[in-house]
């Protein structure tokens, strides 16, 4: 075979292999757009991929990088340069050009894929992994051996997208593992994450346990959401209230029951009123100020129970004042509600009063309402 014949032989073999590489990035290969930014960490840049989602719109994913990541970047020089660097994952790379100046820039990036991630997650029970799960594994660092090790913790609801899920927001074998030892024997892969985005760690449980309670993962969730923190139950106890309910300190926060609400009702003389009657007392808005002020229209020290039965069928201050200067200086408080409830208004008792219905007793007016006499 002639050298001629051989080297036609070989171009055409390289154009075959450059012919299936251009293949290959057109199927297997995603592209979009990345910009760089200064972080706040030392040693790390703010890297954001960009790319096109479809009927106009975009998907972004940033995030705080170390500059070791980026294999063949020259992040040193401050003058406006060309890049050309790698991001090498297990999952696929990244490979990405552009400009950088003074430690910013941006440029286009092609992911392409590592197929044998796909067989390896495929043995482990993970499969169905298309073209973005892939990318985001890459882009999030899910390995091979991070799935083995959650599989390995016996997490209920583990999936893929969960593990890519666990990557974004910290769920790790050391965190599940501390948190069973603070005395949490949690499985709920949704669960799992839910605490790592309101923030339960295991010092909370451990702290919590302490005190005496036993929360459960719901509980402990709801507590981060509503802001049921140690040093707010510690504030409740300087006020007389120990430990509480857990599912009642929550609906204190939901509602605003806090240690300065109760210390008010405190110096209004109001010591230790149960959990439910501070929640309905906040969610009727039986505050401190309006108490007062039924207190200079003469009706002071009423009875929790009375207080929220006022602001339920709308006994005021108000409506008080008005139906004294009509002769009726201090009716009781179960008049008062009854009055309400059946329409006696200040109008109504001006109304008889100018038709020569005077010095009737508040039931008596309450009787004519009910059997409808105007």
């Amino acid at each position: 075979m002639s050298i001629r014949i051989v080297r036609n032989l070989g171009v055409l073999l390289l154009t075959l292999i450059a012919l299936g590489a251009i293949a290959a990035w057109s199927l297997d290969s995603q592209s979009g757009d990345w910009t760089m930014r200064k972080a706040d960490v030392q040693g790390k840049v703010h890297l954001s991929l960009i790319r096109d989602s479809g009927e106009g719109g975009h998907s972004q994913s940033g995030s705080d990088w170390p500059l070791d990541q980026f294999q063949g970047l020259d992040a040193t020089t401050s003058a406006r340069h060309d890049v050309k660097f790698t991001i090498a994952r297990e999952a696929g790379r990244f490979e990405c050009a552009g400009f950088l100046e003074n430690g910013e820039g941006a440029g286009v990036f092609h992911f392409l894929p590592n197929p044998q991630f796909v067989e390896q997650m495929k043995a482990l029970g993970f499969g169905g992994l298309d073209g973005d799960k892939q990318m985001a594994a890459a882009l999030h660092d899910v390995t091979v051996e991070f799935a083995r090790e959650m599989q390995a913790e016996h997490i209920t609801g583990l999936d893929f997208d969960k593990l890519i899920a666990f990557r974004i927001f910290g769920v790790t074998r050391q965190f599940i593992e501390d948190l069973r030892s603070s005395g949490l024997n949690v499985t709920d892969s949704d669960k799992l994450v839910a605490f790592r985005i309101h923030g339960v760690t295991p010092e909370m449980v451990r702290s919590l346990h302490q005190e005496g309670y036993t929360p459960d993962e719901d509980q402990l969730i709801a507590m981060r959401i509503h802001g049921a923190t140690s040093e707010w139950v510690a504030a409740l106890a300087k006020v007389g209230y120990q430990h509480v309910d857990l599912d009642q300190l929550i609906a204190f926060r939901i509602h605003g029951v806090s240690p300065e609400f109760i210390g008010k009702l405190n110096d209004l003389g109001y010591k230790h009123l149960e959990a439910d009657q501070l929640v309905a007392m906040r969610l009727h808005g039986a505050t401190t100020e309006w108490i007062e002020a039924l207190g200079r229209v003469g009706y002071d020290h009423i009875e929790p129970d009375q207080l929220i039965a006022f602001r339920i069928h709308g006994v005021s201050p108000e409506f008080i004042g008005k139906i004294q200067e009509l002769g009726y200086k201090h009716p009781d408080a179960d008049q008062l509600v009854a009055m309400r409830i059946h329409g006696v208004t200040p109008e109504y008792i001006a109304k008889l009063q100018s038709q020569g219905m005077h010095n009737l007793s508040a039931d008596q007016l309450i009787n004519l309402r009910i059997h409808g006499i105007d």
